[in-house]
């Protein structure tokens, strides 16, 4: 049975169960990260040298980083429709992947560190507004995209790319400033929503 291994709490850890849900993987998860194991201990580090979760494994292959999991999840189980073989179909799921971990989460740092997790270190007001600036930004370009498809975030098709980009959604109605009225991620939030493993792991209630 696949291990996983980390907090639920954790976006990261979250991209795992969302997509387990989804292919209808059995796993087991154990807590790992903040409050729980240690991640730097000497068990985690010779799983994950980064020290960071989540970690799976599945029978004698180990592999760490959330986004390489999800698209080993989907090519190991035969999720194609999620995400296909095609190179090109593939290439517009992984370029939104890959947005997401580079640009967006990067956009969202400092104003979810000083919002939510109350940071002393990063409650700035100046900083602070360029963060929320700077976040809206980027949904703006994920607006744009959505109202093109006028679906989901590679088309018209739910794929693996949504579950990256749908925990961001999340995150972004989760934290607490005054958003811009973005029609097309408001819509595509609801639609998400009507996802039972979207509901699990995604809208639950943790930014």
């Amino acid at each position: 049975m696949l291990r996983i291994l980390g907090r639920a709490s954790s976006i990261n850890v979250r991209k795992v169960l969302w997509a387990c849900a989804e292919f209808e993987i059995a796993f087991e998860r154990e807590d790992w990260g903040s409050g729980f194991k240690a991640t730097d201990s000497t068990e985690f580090l010779a799983l994950n040298p980064n020290a960071m979760i989540p970690v799976i494994q599945d029978g004698d292959f180990t592999l760490w980083e959330s986004n390489s999991i999800i698209r080993y999840l989907a090519s190991r189980y035969g999720a194609t429709a999620f995400y296909p073989g095609e190179a090109q179909a593939r290439a517009r799921i992984d370029q939104w992947i890959d947005w997401q971990a580079s640009d967006l989460n990067r956009s969202w740092s400092y104003a979810f560190m000083s919002l939510v997790r109350h940071s002393p270190a990063h409650q700035d007001p100046q900083a602070l507004a360029a963060g929320c600036a700077e976040w809206s930004r980027y949904m703006r370009i994920l607006d744009r995209q959505l109202a093109s498809t006028g679906a989901y975030v590679a088309g018209s098709q739910f794929t693996l790319a949504d579950i990256p980009i749908g925990l961001s959604v999340n995150r972004w109605f989760e934290t607490p400033f005054e958003h811009p009225h973005l029609p097309a991620v408001r819509d595509y939030y609801e639609r998400l929503s009507e996802r039972p493993a979207y509901h699990l792991h995604g809208r639950n209630g943790t930014p």
